[in-house]
């Protein structure tokens, strides 16, 4: 509950309620496993009382050798380091993989994120990539066909090919699924391996002129737009 109201990760949390800084209905909690409803619980985090966050929207434009995760056992840069002194806790919607650079939502709104993230949905997420060989569009037709992978068929993707430069091809994918390095496995099952990756666009929202390393709030119009991405969950049989 207290990393859903923004005011931290899981992690963190679990170690200020270890440390006594949680009371519920007058008692100190210090196991972060205790069950609470917070429209019947009096619920206190340093002495004040628990209240929903402002939602948060942010995107950010993410470089290449960043990670998406809070804190790193090797110290590599995070996010959270390109954030700066942003006032409130904010997650990442999704992932985006040390080597691939580009669009990253973060936000608080767990619903919002929520709608992004499920494969029902069906969000897509456009992608520029750089492939170490001249596909030829045969090969490119594959991705757009759906190709056999490990863990089974990929959904048909829309590509659009840019140019080929010395031995290499840049070609757009829009892909409406959320596989562990997908688009890098895609390319690799065409023979090729993915040289340089950056997302451009999830829904109708692309990277546009935001400089590498910065972000933005997203406006009204953009978060009602990404509410609607994708198309609705299955109806309930």
């Amino acid at each position: 509950m207290l990393s859903k109201a923004g005011i931290a990760s899981r992690t963190e949390t679990r170690e200020w309620i270890a440390r006594g800084r949680l009371k519920v209905n007058g008692k100190t909690v210090r196991d972060p496993e205790t069950w609470v409803n917070p429209e019947r619980d009096k619920i206190l985090f340093d002495g004040k009382p628990l209240r929903p966050p402002k939602k948060m929207h942010l995107v950010l434009y993410k470089p290449k050798g960043y990670i998406t995760s809070y804190k790193d056992p090797d110290g590599r840069p995070t996010v959270y380091d390109l954030l700066g002194d942003f006032p409130h806790y904010v997650v990442p919607v999704g992932r985006l993989d040390q080597d691939t650079s580009g669009l990253l939502l973060m936000t608080n709104d767990t619903e919002f994120a929520e709608h992004i993230t499920n494969p029902a949905h069906h969000v897509p997420k456009t992608y520029l990539v750089k492939a170490s060989a001249l596909l030829t569009e045969e090969q490119l037709d594959q991705l757009r066909h759906g190709l056999e992978l490990k863990d089974g068929p990929t959904r048909p993707a829309t590509v659009k090919f840019l140019r080929h430069s010395a031995r290499a091809t840049f070609f757009e994918i829009t892909i409406r699924e959320g596989r562990n390095r997908q688009v890098r496995r895609m390319v690799e099952a065409l023979g090729a391996q993915v040289l340089k990756l950056v997302r451009i666009a999830i829904g109708p929202l692309r990277i546009g002129a935001l400089n590498i390393g910065r972000y933005r709030a997203l406006t009204p119009d953009e978060i009602r737009l990404l509410r609607r991405a994708g198309a609705p969950p299955p109806a309930a049989a």
